[in-house]
């Protein structure tokens, strides 16, 4: 099995408190998404998140229409939080999401790791659609983020910078 990381870092242009209430409301995951993954959260055992709650997504990739669960599993409010899929297209689906208060708003940084199925054809599949299409999702993400923030709080859009690989 091929494991595989996404590293992202923002900076939001806002204060910790709003930013993380944004990202621990499952809801706004759909905000968040590409309209081409045609998103919907389906269930949520929580409104709002907490250790061990349950998230239920539908989606559309490739015209393939895909259920998705994820847990909690990690979870310190205002400061971190990570799902893990638990029914998924993924073998490994794995998603941090951390935040920290800086001098111009918060930092946000996401740490996905993750493995297809499929062994040789996964990693195949891989190279030439899935991390394309992730790191699209991640850019749309990181914009939608910086649109709603920018307009929130009327000030510049987030930056992103992506660490080294």
């Amino acid at each position: 099995m091929g494991s595989h990381v996404i590293h992202r870092v923002q900076l939001i242009p806002a204060d910790i408190e709003s930013v993380f209430r944004f990202f621990e409301s499952p809801r706004n995951l759909e905000e968040i998404t590409p309209p081409w993954l045609r998103f919907e959260v389906v269930d949520t055992t929580d409104e709002e998140m907490r250790l061990g709650t349950e998230i239920e997504y539908r989606l559309t990739w490739q015209r393939i229409p895909l259920r998705w669960r994820s847990r909690i599993a990690e979870y310190e409010p205002g400061v971190s939080f990570a799902d893990e899929m638990i029914r998924g297209p993924y073998v490994r689906w794995y998603h941090r999401h951390h935040f920290r208060p800086v001098d111009d708003g918060v930092e946000m940084e996401d740490i996905v790791e993750y493995a297809l199925p499929f062994g040789p054809l996964g990693r195949l599949t891989h190279a030439a659609v899935v991390r394309r299409q992730l790191d699209a999702i991640f850019d749309f993400r990181r914009e939608a983020v910086a649109r709603r923030f920018a307009v929130a709080r009327s000030r510049p859009p987030a930056v992103e910078r992506r660490p080294p690989a």
